[in-house]
């Protein structure tokens, strides 16, 4: 090979090479300029066919020409390495000026907030709120609400009754049972502090209901105790008709019919007009003076009333929900319509 010839493969070796748009061709043009079936290969192959006089000067020549097409190869590889770095980079970019995806906020559950929000409405005229233990003794979730022995609310088959903790018989009063309502903490309260009382008292409730759309085991309640020197069952439907309009809206309408509770004398059943229809909501009555005796209030001095209203049943009827087996689901789908 001449090196008229020489010089044209240079320039045609490193066009090829800066033309080269990534890696993957540069390593094409680099076996195709440089390689061993290359023009420079077979030329350096041939040196030494060459005279004697011609050997050093074409030798020197092809090596100067594999020195600088090795070089523009690296230069090459640099500069493509470079930008494919920062491709990557731009696709990693953060750009922290922006916003960022914050998560989602959690909420209290639908029941909790339902809790909450009659504990508001009562607070606001001076009830004071107050909790109770889950696991409680007979005297105080039947006897001393002046439920007797044979009440069918006291059999097995309505009541979870637990073991005692040591090996002493346990009957009577002094039975260990989860309760069955919020209403023990009307005795526990009232055994404490004097009257007037104006409590209201949400907690966890225990019964042995078949599990179904409008029953489950377990559930909520929310008991309300008034007691003060001059009550009358008057101020008991202005209570509960006042709580009806605040929770579930002004034009919300009450109806009071006839029932029987073992604590409560007279007693009745709140009914509300809400949604074109009386729909059943809580239980309620004048506090029987057996139920002060126990506690050692003197039924000459004070008189009171009480309530007890289901936390589910109100969530429901105030939400249109029709299975309470969602509120125990865990069903984001379902708990997030709520927030």
């Amino acid at each position: 090979m001449d090196l008229e010839r020489l010089a044209g493969v240079i320039r045609d070796a490193r066009a090829r090479i800066e033309a080269a748009s990534d890696l993957d061709e540069l390593s094409a043009a680099e076996s195709e300029t440089l390689g061993r079936r290359s023009e420079i290969a077979v030329a350096r192959s041939g040196i030494g066919r060459l005279a004697p006089d011609r050997r050093r000067d074409v030798g020197r020549a092809i090596n100067e020409a594999v020195g600088t097409l090795t070089a523009a190869v690296e230069d090459r590889r640099s500069a493509l390495q470079a930008e494919a770095e920062n491709v990557l980079l731009e696709q990693d970019r953060i750009d922290l000026t922006l916003p960022y995806g914050r998560p989602a906020r959690g909420t209290h559950h639908l029941l909790t907030r339902t809790m909450e929000d009659v504990c508001d409405v009562f607070r606001a005229i001076g009830y004071e709120v107050a909790e109770g233990p889950e696991l409680e003794l007979a005297w105080y979730n039947f006897d001393a609400l002046n439920t007797p022995p044979t009440h069918p609310s006291r059999f097995e088959s309505d009541t979870m009754y637990v073991e005692p903790f040591d090996d002493r018989e346990r009957s009577g009063p002094d039975e260990l049972l989860l309760r069955t309502q919020t209403s023990p903490m009307q005795a526990r309260f009232m055994e404490k502090n004097p009257p007037p009382v104006y409590v209201v008292v949400p907690g966890r409730v225990f019964r042995t209901d078949t599990w179904d759309a409008t029953h489950s085991p377990v559930f909520h309640q929310i008991e309300g105790l008034a007691v003060d020197s001059d009550i009358t069952f008057g101020d008991l439907k202005g209570t509960l008709a006042y709580f009806a309009r605040e929770f579930f809206g002004v034009s919300a309408r009450t109806r009071f019919v006839p029932h029987f509770f073992p604590f409560t004398e007279p007693s009745a059943e709140m009914l509300v007009w809400f949604n074109d229809e009386w729909l059943e909501m809580l239980g309620c009555g004048m506090v029987d003076p057996n139920v002060f005796e126990a506690v050692g209030y003197d039924p000459a001095e004070v008189t009171g009333f009480a309530f007890g209203m289901g936390v589910e049943r109100l969530a429901m009827v105030r939400h249109g929900i029709t299975d309470i087996r969602h509120f125990y689901d865990s069903d984001l789908r379902v708990l997030g319509q709520f927030r």
